[in-house]
């Protein structure tokens, strides 16, 4: 109770902390056949979205903790085959790279190069949220402890949650699904590709079943932030080449 008692104040002394930086900016979505204007994001609404994104990922620690650990159990290990990508970061990585090469690629200025600076925006904010959840929580991955789903606080080398990867890849396709869902309902597609990474995870033994659950609702919610902004942070940061894209050079 002690501890719950102290991740409940530290939640609520994050919000507060978080407050001033709140961002409020109404959503400005192109239609598909105009540019994007550019408008510097102010750094401040980025602290805001970090700030709600780990406050969520607190709120899901202490109702695992407290006892929503109890659904996980242990699956038979498997990492052969299809199942073989979630042994290294690879995958994630890699979905990384190939967004950021269609961004640089298309620039700002259409609606697949905006919409894609968005999805990095919202794997950086997703990352940087899940870390620090791992470095608070410290819990033994299945690996660590096979038969035991609620060993917390065991030290910086036990960062089963939540899940890394998992919260990246729903980051990652959020973005593009929210955009795209009217147009072309098959965007939703996408969706299977963190739902598969979930499974996998599990079965390698990356991670619990509640740590894969909440990777994926802190990268849906940062997938939803990103969405939401007028203009992709990252990208404001960068120079003005990046916004018109390499395809214009051809």
């Amino acid at each position: 109770m002690k501890t719950i008692r102290y991740f409940a104040a530290l939640a609520l002394a994050s919000n507060l902390a978080m407050a001033p930086w709140a961002h409020a900016q109404t959503k400005n979505t192109p239609s598909p056949d105009q540019g994007i204007a550019r408008d510097f994001t102010r750094p401040s609404s980025a602290l805001g979205a970090l700030g709600d994104t780990t406050l969520v990922g607190v709120g899901l620690g202490i109702l695992d903790y407290a006892g929503l650990h109890n659904l996980d159990h242990p699956v038979a290990q498997d990492n052969h085959g299809v199942y073989a990508i979630a042994k290294t970061p690879n995958f994630p990585f890699e979905l990384i790279m190939l967004t950021l090469g269609g961004a640089i690629w298309e620039g700002g200025k259409t609606r697949l190069g905006h919409t894609l600076w968005q999805s990095l925006d919202a794997a950086a904010l997703a990352g940087v949220s899940t870390q620090i959840l791992k470095f608070t929580f410290q819990r033994n991955r299945p690996s660590q402890s096979p038969n035991n789903p609620n060993l917390w606080f065991q030290g910086l080398h036990s960062q089963s949650f939540p899940s890394g990867d998992v919260s990246s890849i729903t980051a990652l396709v959020t973005p593009l699904i929210l955009t795209y869902k009217r147009r072309d309902p098959a965007i939703w597609a996408l969706a299977l590709v963190p739902a598969f990474d979930m499974v996998a995870r599990v079965k390698a033994h990356g991670h619990w079943e509640t740590d894969v659950a909440a990777g994926a609702a802190i990268g849906a919610l940062s997938g939803y932030y990103a969405h939401e902004r007028h203009s992709p942070f990252i990208l404001s940061l960068l120079p003005h080449g990046f916004y018109m894209g390499l395809r214009t050079a051809f």
